[in-house]
C-alpha cells in the first residue's frame, strides 16, 4: 500500500467513524422523539429549521437543503406537517413557482415540547457515545465545531 493508498484509507477511516456517531445519536433522536412527542428526526429537524427564521418562512429548496432531503422527500414530508396542522404553505407574490413553507402556532407548542427531548436524548446520546473509544474524539470535537462562525 502507498501513501496515497494509506492517505485514502486514513479519510475512509474517518468518514466511518463519522457515520457510526451520526448513527448513534440520529438512533437515540429518533427513538426518544418517537415516543415523546411523535416526531421523526427529519420532522423535528424541519420545524426546528424554520422556527430559527425569526418570523419568516422559507423556501422549499432551503427547507429540503436544511433537512438533507431530495426535493420530492422534501415536499411528501411538509405535505405529511402541513396535514398535521404544523406547518402552512405560503405563495410567493413575486414568483408564482415559488413556495415558502412556515410554521403554525400548533408547530411551534409541538417544537416547544419537542425540544428540551430533543436535547435530553442528544446529551443522552453523546455521554453513550463517550463509551465507545473510536467515538470520543468526535465527540470532544463537537464544542470546537459549533463555535466557529458559520
Amino acid at each position: 500500500m502507498g501513501i496515497a493508498d494509506d492517505a485514502v484509507e486514513v479519510r475512509a477511516h474517518g468518514w466511518r467513524t463519522l457515520a457510526a456517531l451520526h448513527g448513534y445519536i440520529e438512533a437515540e433522536l429518533e427513538r426518544e422523539l418517537s415516543k415523546g412527542v411523535q416526531l421523526s428526526v427529519v420532522e423535528y429537524t424541519v420545524l426546528d429549521a424554520l422556527a430559527r427564521q425569526d418570523g419568516w418562512h422559507m423556501r422549499m429548496q432551503q427547507l429540503a437543503r436544511a433537512s438533507a432531503l431530495s426535493p420530492s422527500a422534501t415536499t411528501r414530508l411538509v405535505n405529511r406537517l402541513e396535514d398535521r396542522g404544523l406547518l402552512t404553505r405560503i405563495l410567493c407574490d413575486d414568483d408564482r413557482r415559488g413556495i415558502y413553507t412556515e410554521l403554525t402556532a400548533d408547530g411551534h407548542r409541538l417544537l416547544d415540547t419537542a425540544r428540551p427531548v430533543h436535547d435530553a436524548a442528544l446529551s443522552r446520546a453523546l455521554d453513550g457515545a463517550r463509551e465507545v473509544p473510536e467515538l470520543v474524539p468526535l465527540v470532544d470535537a463537537l464544542p470546537q465545531l459549533s463555535a466557529q462562525p458559520a
